[in-house]
């Protein structure tokens, strides 16, 4: 095996045995992932909600159609909930305290688009379907719609009780890959998995906030980045001052400038092998050896499109399996704010 391939023929294997499992009713994810029974098409084999998927699907595509956002929205939205206390649903729950008060939670978004989808499916099938599942089903849907691929979801999930912002402790887009692999694989999630989830990275915008030491003081250093490429450096500059005027708002930076700001692609990796990917921790993707090598895999013009639509897919589901409720475990929420008892 030549390259980078080496890493999708057991992909590749291992999606045969997703969908197989699926079929038999449960799933094993990463070694160090615990077994849970999700299943395929779940509402339909219970007969609880038959037509949860296409009413899902016709309700994000009206989204989509008036909001191209919703696809990098609710991919961060995923992400806040899974790698937290797990895919329960808990960033999706309202209180002063909430996960979605924490710091690294500012500025998240498809909260409505979720309320929308819940409202629908319980006019349809009352009490029936999670909005954890709901979360799941909508990414993916909305991820399809922006180029990327449509992958099968195992569902069956229940919504957790509890949503405290102390629990939230996602890291910093500035950290080294070292350091953000390490909070990955703690969740069971291998180097590809880490690799290809910031793929994600591949649509939405990112504040100046979190680039701007790149850009001006790097590492207190009073530089800019040694690794970000010069002709990136000068235009990231324009958008985002090292000091903003009086009156002046924060600016929102396109990640993938390239891929256009809401379509899924393969130019993310591109930029990260050309030194122009916007956060610090895209760019670090080069420096790791087999980070490093899956990037180039995956910025491929020929076979790198595919390559990452096809690893994506496992990925994400492997991600939507961390420490999901089933059975008699949390509820299912009414409303995806409160808990059935608020």
């Amino acid at each position: 095996m030549e390259g980078g391939k080496q890493y999708l023929y057991p992909l590749m294997a291992l999606l045969v045995a997703l969908v197989v499992c699926s079929m038999i009713g449960n799933v094993d994810g990463a070694v160090s992932v615990p077994r849970y029974t999700l299943t395929r098409q779940y509402y339909k084999k219970t007969n609880t909600c038959a037509h949860v998927e296409a009413y899902v699907k016709h309700n994000v595509k009206v989204f989509w159609d008036q909001d191209k956002s919703i696809t990098p929205k609710l991919l961060r939205l995923l992400y806040s909930d899974c790698m937290v206390t797990g895919c329960d649903g808990s960033i999706l729950l309202d209180g002063p305290n909430s996960e979605k008060k924490a710091p690294q939670n500012i500025g998240l978004g498809g909260f409505i688009f979720i309320d929308k989808i819940k409202q629908v499916l319980e006019a349809r099938c009352p009490g029936v379907v999670s909005c954890s599942d709901i979360l799941q089903l909508a990414t993916r849907d909305s991820v399809a719609l922006a180029g990327g691929p449509s992958y099968p979801i195992l569902t069956g999930r229940r919504d957790g009780l509890f949503s405290k912002a102390s629990s939230v402790d996602l890291p910093s887009p500035n950290i080294s890959w070292e350091e953000a692999f390490e909070y990955f694989q703690a969740r069971g999630l291998d180097i590809q998995d880490f690799t290809t989830l910031l793929g994600a990275h591949s649509t939405g915008r990112a504040r100046c906030r979190y680039i701007r030491d790149r850009l001006y003081n790097f590492q207190g250093r009073g530089t800019p980045d040694p690794t970000l490429d010069s002709s990136r450096l000068k235009e990231l500059r324009k958008q985002c001052p090292e000091k903003y005027k009086k009156g002046e708002h924060e600016t929102l930076v396109t990640l993938n400038k390239n891929g256009g700001e809401y379509r899924f692609t393969n130019s993310y990796y591109s930029n990260v092998m050309a030194k122009k990917a916007v956060l610090r921790i895209d760019q670090q993707l080069l420096y790791g050896n087999e980070t490093q090598q899956l990037s180039e895999q995956f910025s491929d013009p020929v076979e790198g499109f595919e390559d990452f639509r096809k690893s994506f897919a496992l990925s994400m589901n492997r991600l939507g399996n961390y420490k999901v409720l089933t059975g008699q475990q949390g509820e299912i929420r009414n409303n995806c704010h409160f808990t059935n008892t608020q």
